[in-house]
């Protein structure tokens, strides 16, 4: 994995198109091994995608591109199919559709495999610019000689590189203005302790994990002046859907008078989803709650529910970043102003 000039805490590509596969960097194994997973059709990257080898909302919206690129390769009599099976991979991450909505523009003009691979290759391309420049409008904001509390996984590992929050921490780090990172665990996946915390160390990022029940009594300490999360959907009223957890993080950092910051891809911003409850939150198996590591840990015969997201209140959010711009004490009226209307 090489590194690009513009930072040196920069140096993971999880996505790469190989020509006429789609490599992927398997991230349920980390941080154990870094292994690579190869998908050669449509339907081994809706499969990588339900099964989280790739997750983060801009990621999974690219990874959708390039499955419609293989399609297109292989069987393009049937790419409508592919279109379908890759749309109903994930529900709820709002980047997914629009990715195949927009290489399915592309198909409705005429566009042939190698035209397609250019547009997916767009996608990403356009990803990484966007983080970068996110991270600086973040990073932005901060103040100088902050601690800053992230959540889930989104740096490299969940876009075309450098990351949305997890970019913002780069870019603070970066300029001097971030002195404490702090990174919660995340379950189930423990998407923070797996995959932030190896993003992290790996490009030279100091970082303290914390236990997911531990950031209130963190934020009352004093040591942390922003809370920096991601999204997978942003409705038009700036409420929030994002990885389980995030809503009480967000309801423990008004209540510490701590900052709360979102920060997302203006393709994470759905207008046609009016407000929060409207959201569609994916259920995954009971399954992934009763084990860890392999090893069972719950009682048979126990239920479980187990929700991936859930959505915080515009009303909790100090400011949500986008390559836009930056959208203060969101409400509708705030951004409309920066995204339009869907009416």
């Amino acid at each position: 994995m090489t590194r690009p000039p513009s930072s040196h805490h920069d140096t993971i590509r999880a996505v790469l198109w190989q020509g006429d596969h789609l490599r992927l960097l398997d991230q349920r194994l980390l941080p154990g091994a870094e292994t690579f997973l190869d998908c050669r059709n449509a339907s081994e990257v809706a499969s990588a995608i339900r099964d989280l080898a790739v997750r983060g909302a801009p990621a999974i919206g690219i990874a959708a591109a390039w499955g419609v690129v293989l399609a297109a390769q292989q069987d393009p009599a049937n790419i409508d199919a592919a279109l379908v099976n890759l749309r109903a991979a994930r529900p709820t991450a709002v980047n997914l559709a629009w990715a195949l909505d927009r290489m399915k523009r592309a198909i409705a003009g005429g566009a042939d495999a190698a035209a397609l691979a250019r547009e997916a290759q767009a996608i990403q391309d356009e990803d990484l610019a966007a983080n970068r420049h996110m991270g600086e409008l973040g990073a932005a904001l901060l103040g100088h000689d902050v601690g800053v509390l992230t959540h889930c996984n989104t740096g490299s590992l969940a876009t075309a590189g450098f990351g949305t929050a997890l970019g913002v921490i780069r870019a603070g780090v970066d300029a001097g203005r971030i002195a404490r990172v702090f990174v919660g665990e995340t379950r189930p996946w423990l998407q923070g302790a797996r995959l932030t915390m190896w993003e992290l160390l790996r490009d030279g990022i100091a970082a303290t994990l914390i236990a997911d029940s531990a950031a209130a009594h963190l934020m009352k300490s004093g040591v942390v002046q922003w809370v920096v999360v991601g999204a997978d959907r942003i409705a038009a009223n700036g409420d929030t859907a994002n990885k389980i957890g995030t809503y009480q993080l967000a309801i423990s950092a008004r209540h510490h008078r701590v900052k709360f910051m979102v920060v997302a891809p203006s393709s994470t911003v759905d207008l046609s989803t009016a407000q929060g409850a409207d959201i569609e939150i994916e259920l995954r198996s009971p399954d992934e709650l009763f084990a860890y590591g392999g090893q069972r840990t719950v009682v048979d015969g126990a239920s479980a529910w187990n929700p991936v997201f859930d959505v915080t209140p515009a009303e909790l959010i100090d400011a949500i970043v986008t390559e836009r711009g930056v959208v203060r004490q969101p409400n509708v009226e705030r951004m409309a102003e920066l995204f339009g209307s869907a009416r």
